[in-house]
């Protein structure tokens, strides 16, 4: 090519430029929470089989009426309506799984309630809430509704429409009074015991919590690091007469311990972004539970060991953010 002659360059081939990243998966909002649905639904079927239609009747009451209140607040608040990426049905779900089946209906609308608006949407909407919705509802119904929260069902007696109840001990108070619960590790593992709809069944958690991993929809910091910290710290400090191991395994299995692990604590918003945030997350998520377990009037401790470090999350960011390549340098140079 003769280097004087003129060569023009149309518009179309010119170079575009955007900013990073420029790796993109196809991956939105509403995809991320119908995997997270997806992955309920075992543990959503479990509790609907174990504790009759009375529980089928308190999931759908929670998740209906967070998609209406997040829906009436949105158009309240004159904000952009995003009832349909799913992340208000979530919340509702994961409310109803926290709660036992036995609560008057009225409770799963007051909690509904509180955590879209008052902690969703108040603080602006999705991804701005500073901490888990479910978790600050539960804890909320917790403080309003003390008996009624801490009523559960016998394992297997379905609960009809009325209240009266067989009530049963949870295994977290056997392992208190430092006695094994009546259960074995069986029951407490495929989910044979009494407690919340959703926290009861360990195996239908963790099939959910694989296909969270399977999917990246989550990472394997938190989960580990929460369970991880709880298996140590039950088997160097065992209550009662229990044997170690044994102890540590009834631990794991109690509560809504995997519930919270898998499905809680993760959470995009009320979670560390960088490995080391999340590591750091998870062990004091499962260092408070023990804690709460221990020492506290409560016998579960997930709730609020969780709502703990959610507010220590921008703590936990600021300091283990990764340095930007030659800062350092160029301060001591300047």
């Amino acid at each position: 090519m003769d280097q004087n002659q003129n060569v023009t360059v149309t518009a179309p081939e010119l170079l575009t430029v955007s900013p990073s990243p420029h790796a993109r998966r196809h991956v939105t909002t509403a995809s991320v929470m119908k995997d997270v649905l997806i992955a309920l639904l075992p543990a959503t079927v479990w509790g609907i089989y174990l504790f009759g239609i009375r529980a089928a009747i308190t999931l759908l009451l929670c998740v209906v009426s967070s998609v209406v209140f997040e829906l009436l607040t949105q158009l309240v608040l004159r904000r952009t309506v995003t009832v349909a990426d799913c992340s208000a049905a979530v919340t509702g779900l994961l409310l109803g799984l926290n709660l036992p089946p036995t609560v008057p209906f009225y409770v799963p609308i007051v909690g509904s309630a509180f955590a879209i608006i008052v902690v969703k949407q108040l603080f602006g909407g999705i991804g701005k809430n500073v901490m888990n919705p479910a978790l600050a509802a539960r804890v909320f119904l917790m403080m309003a509704w003390t008996g009624q929260m801490t009523v559960f069902p016998a394992a297997y007696d379905r609960v009809g429409f009325g209240v009266d109840a067989v009530a049963s001990a949870t295994p977290l108070v056997a392992l208190k009074q430092g006695v094994l619960p009546e259960a074995g590790l069986a029951d407490l593992f495929l989910g044979r015991v009494g407690g919340c709809i959703g926290e009861v069944s360990v195996l239908m958690l963790l099939i959910g919590g694989i296909y969270l991993l399977v999917r990246r929809v989550i990472a394997w910091h938190i989960p580990v690091a929460f369970l991880g910290t709880v298996a140590i710290l039950t088997l160097l400090f065992p209550q009662g007469e229990i044997p170690p191991l044994t102890f540590m395994l009834t631990s794991l299995c109690s509560g809504g311990l995997v519930l919270g692990a898998f499905f809680m604590a993760t959470d995009y918003v009320t979670s560390p972004v960088t490995p080391v945030g999340r590591l750091i997350f998870g062990v004091g998520c499962g260092a408070l539970v023990v804690f709460l377990r221990y020492f506290s009037g409560y016998n579960e401790g997930v709730s609020f060991a969780i709502l703990i470090m959610n507010a220590l999350v921008w703590y936990l960011d600021m300091c283990t953010k990764p340095r930007v390549f030659g800062k350092k340098r160029r301060e001591k140079k300047a």
